[in-house]
């Protein structure tokens, strides 16, 4: 029977791809042996309806020899891609480390006047030691749920989905109803819209949750057969932590260092004088900052763990089994080759978010001060469209840095090649289709917002009963709300990144090379199947 008539692909000697493996070796073999059984439908296995067997697509199967992840996603020419944007998150992260001294500095010599607890700061007239405290307990608090929401997706898979969805509802519509009822009515709106529009799209997506547990079935049942994946993500936990500790730290020493107060002692520190301008800047910078290393160190937990995946995706029931230290090899990678790619995608998403938290900040403190009118309205308004627009402009970017992270976790190929690589190959096989009905990312992204409407209530709470002097006028309700929610979200999405990063690289290896799933598992990718008929015929084109 030659090559062709089996369902491979004749390579093209005029171009061959990066790797040609030795087509008469074990593993090969075995992919003939499979691909030659006649198909039963009594068996359980595809019959005729499913078209033809999906090509092998040898450029991209890993190496069949070695015994460590660069050696089997070997890249024939590696480089370090996308070279200026290390420098450029270099440059950032040294000038948010300056600014922080500099401010810390201040702190630390003023520690007396800021108080040294909850309720021993009466002299002090912006945030303190007593805010630093409520941040901790936020950091924890955030910590302890995250976890606890990635333990429930791994223990109670099936019933997860319908979990989050009423949990994230029930929990909106809780804080919605007590903001209303204390008369923190800017607040209490927010979170009902926002509960309003859980509801609808729950209503609307529950068809599609059938298909989600599955997915999500094939994801846990990997970090299940590669523990590593855990151990990756508890490391990227205490990494995030620890940022989040500091970033808490370093925004209270702005306050500190710069609040424009006759009597504030920080401006007798070295380092500069008060001014709200300096003030104003240090914390837009921070800010910035903040969503940037944050988002750079998801980013590197992502590609490392996509590494993971892809590993157990394509070696896992091979005849060579599973390489050696596949989540130091990927994280490896994903620190010197893939750094400046990671730098590229994480400065797209952080420039977006730190816009929109912008807006919502202009948005809550307009609420809070009760102004009225036309042009309040009219305001109000314009920052709900510009809003609305970032939003889809963040959705965007983050479908393409989602998928594009395992095309550069396992080929090691730049940003952008890497993203219109992977554009092209999900569409090409149908497999948007999939990643759209998908809930996954979605309903991860609600636990997060529970996590943070928690966050958010706690800081609320604490503010309300301390009392702290600096807020007896409330004004700093939206300011301290909203770094608690900016906190909460990024440790969540930390955090939960292990169950994203698998879902996209499920998604990508399966457009990629559909075959070594139908081999691998050939109850799971006929289910798949059912579930989307039309998708049948694409995953058996050649591209």
């Amino acid at each position: 029977m030659s090559q062709q008539q089996q369902g491979y692909s004749q390579p093209d000697w005029n171009n061959p791809p990066q790797y040609q493996p030795n087509y008469n070796d074990n593993n090969n073999n075995n992919y003939q042996q499979q691909q030659q059984q006649p198909y039963d439908q009594e068996a359980g296995h595809p019959n005729n309806d499913y078209g033809p067997p999906p090509p092998i697509n040898y450029a991209t199967k890993p190496s069949e020899s070695g015994d460590t992840f660069e050696e089997r996603f070997k890249v024939t020419k590696p480089k370090w891609n996308d070279l200026p944007f290390t420098f450029l998150f270099l440059l950032v992260l040294a000038g948010y480390v300056a600014l922080a001294i500099i401010t810390l500095r201040a702190y630390s010599l003023t520690h007396w006047f800021q108080g040294s607890g909850i309720y021993t700061d009466a002299k002090a007239f912006t945030l303190n030691t007593s805010t630093l405290i409520l941040f901790v307990f936020v950091i924890c608090v955030s910590v302890v749920l995250s976890f606890i929401y990635f333990a429930l997706a791994r223990i109670f898979t099936k019933f997860f989905i319908y979990f989050s969805f009423i949990m994230s509802i029930i929990m909106g519509l809780a804080t919605a109803i007590y903001y209303l009822a204390v008369g923190y009515y800017s607040a209490g709106i927010v979170f009902l819209i926002f509960s309003v529009l859980q509801i609808m799209f729950f209503w609307s997506a529950r068809s599609r949750i059938p298909f989600a547990t599955l997915v999500l079935q094939i994801v846990i049942d990997a970090t299940r057969a590669v523990p590593s994946i855990y151990i990756v993500s508890l490391l990227g936990a205490i990494v995030a932590t620890a940022f989040s500790i500091f970033y808490a730290i370093s925004i209270i020493s702005a306050y500190v260092k710069f609040s424009p107060n006759p009597d504030n002692p920080g401006c007798n520190v070295t380092g500069g004088s008060c001014s709200n301008g300096k003030l104003i800047g240090s914390l837009i910078y921070m800010t910035f900052a903040g969503f940037y290393i944050s988002e750079v160190i998801k980013n590197v937990i992502h590609v490392t763990i996509s590494g993971v995946y892809g590993t157990w995706y394509y070696c896992y029931k091979s005849d060579q089994g599973m390489p050696r230290w596949p989540a130091f090899g990927s994280f490896k990678r994903a620190m010197t080759y893939s750094f400046g790619s990671i730098s590229f995608g994480s400065l797209l998403i952080s420039f977006v978010n730190f816009v929109r938290y912008l807006l919502e900040v202009i948005r809550s403190a307009q609420l809070q001060s009760g102004e009225g009118g036309i042009a309040a309205l009219f305001i109000t308004i314009c920052l709900c469209c510009v809003d609305c627009f970032l939003g889809l402009i963040q959705w965007l970017i983050t479908y393409f840095n989602h998928y594009a992270y395992t095309v550069v976790a396992l080929y090691g190929k730049a940003y952008i090649p890497a993203a219109k690589d992977t554009w092209s190959i999900i569409r090409a096989r149908g497999i948007d289709a999939l990643i759209n009905d998908c809930l996954i990312d979605k309903v991860l992204s609600l636990g997060v917002l529970l996590i943070a409407y928690v966050a958010a209530l706690f800081a609320y709470l604490y503010l309300r009963y301390t009392d702290p002097p600096y807020n007896s006028d409330g004004g700093y309700y939206p300011i301290v709300i909203g770094f608690t929610m900016v906190i909460a979200l990024q440790i969540g999405d930390i955090i939960t990144v292990a169950i994203r990063a698998g879902t996209a690289t499920f998604f990508v290896a399966l457009a990629r090379d559909p075959d070594v799933f139908r081999l691998s598992y050939p109850g799971l990718y006929d289910e798949l199947l059912r579930a989307y008929p039309a998708v049948r015929e694409k995953l058996g084109q050649a591209w």
